[in-house]
């Protein structure tokens, strides 16, 4: 009999614990000629902004030992350029679709949540409070526990749908976070998102990204995510989609055993997007090898 890899995650219902990380893997139609979507648990969408924004200046990418450093901004197309371009596409598919959405100030947070809310095919929003690679907004609210409550506090007012707050890396104590996030009446949380990092480049003596610094991601940060996840997971009752370096079925099941109910593919997507399926089948013979059923079996408690 073959496990059941089924979850669920505040009523969204994911075939599989797999989905991917907000910025690695646009908005679907990206990397639909690579993989089949149907195979995901669910697709987790770039970032989303009331308005259009068109990020950062180029440089936006350095690729370093152990992954990569981006400063793209969270360019995207809005809520309408979204719902208009993208939506249709997604809706094609059998998969809960996930909107990352961010703002500059609170009001934008609640308004982008509220306009995103009125339309079909759209399961949960993911609120990033977490990104270090804007000037205004993103880490500013997710490395004070009073902002953060705020901004979570204020999507929640404003939509029936699951939202699902991305926490920052960068605090002192992610289980303070976790707490707030739950008691703001949030629905799950994803976590981590990159590290602030820099990369200079030696030959012209200046920071190689237009934006000076950027934000880490990749397999170097992975020890770090599983931590982060494991208190955080500890402290709270809702559930952890974690992410951060996972590139195998080893890193993903880490994450299941550190407390995770779901994973998020990030930068590995753009090595090999084929590490979906890899991971999923993956996943699927460590339950046999183990005698699990379910995919909640793999959790410890340590």
């Amino acid at each position: 009999m073959k496990p059941d890899l089924s979850i669920d995650i505040a009523g969204i219902k994911m075939k599989n614990p797999i989905t991917v990380a907000s910025g690695t893997f646009g908005y679907g139609p990206e990397y639909a000629d690579l993989v089949d979507l149907n195979e995901l648990g669910a697709i987790t969408v770039k970032g989303i902004s009331r308005e259009p924004w068109d990020g950062n200046s180029l440089p936006r990418i350095a690729e370093v030992f152990g992954g990569m450093v981006n400063a793209i901004g969270l360019q995207n197309p809005g809520v309408e350029g979204f719902c208009e371009k993208y939506l249709p596409f997604l809706r094609n598919y059998d998969l809960p679709v996930i909107v990352n959405i961010w703002g500059k100030t609170v009001v934008d947070y609640a308004e982008t949540a509220r306009m995103l809310s009125d339309h079909e095919g759209i399961d949960a929003l993911e609120v990033n409070i977490s990104c270090p690679n804007i000037k205004e907004g993103g880490i500013s609210f997710g490395t004070v526990p009073e902002s953060s409550a705020e901004v979570i506090s204020a999507v929640r007012k404003v939509t029936k749908l699951p939202i699902i707050p991305k926490l920052s890396p960068n605090v002192s104590d992610i289980k303070v976070f976790a707490k707030v996030a739950e008691e703001e009446g949030a629905d799950a949380i994803s976590l981590i998102n990159t590290i602030p990092a820099m990369v200079i480049d030696i030959d012209k003596r200046r920071p190689f990204l237009a934006n000076v610094t950027g934000g880490l991601s990749g397999p170097a940060i992975h020890p770090v995510a599983v931590k982060m996840v494991w208190e955080a997971a500890s402290v709270v009752d809702i559930p952890v989609i974690a992410m951060g370096g996972a590139v195998d079925a080893k890193t993903v099941i880490e994450f299941l055993l550190a407390g995770a109910t779901a994973v998020a593919l990030g930068t590995i997507n753009f090595r090999n997007p084929l590490t979906i399926t890899e991971v999923v089948k993956g996943i699927e013979n460590y339950m046999v090898k183990n005698d699990f059923e379910s995919v909640d079996q793999i959790k410890m408690n340590f």
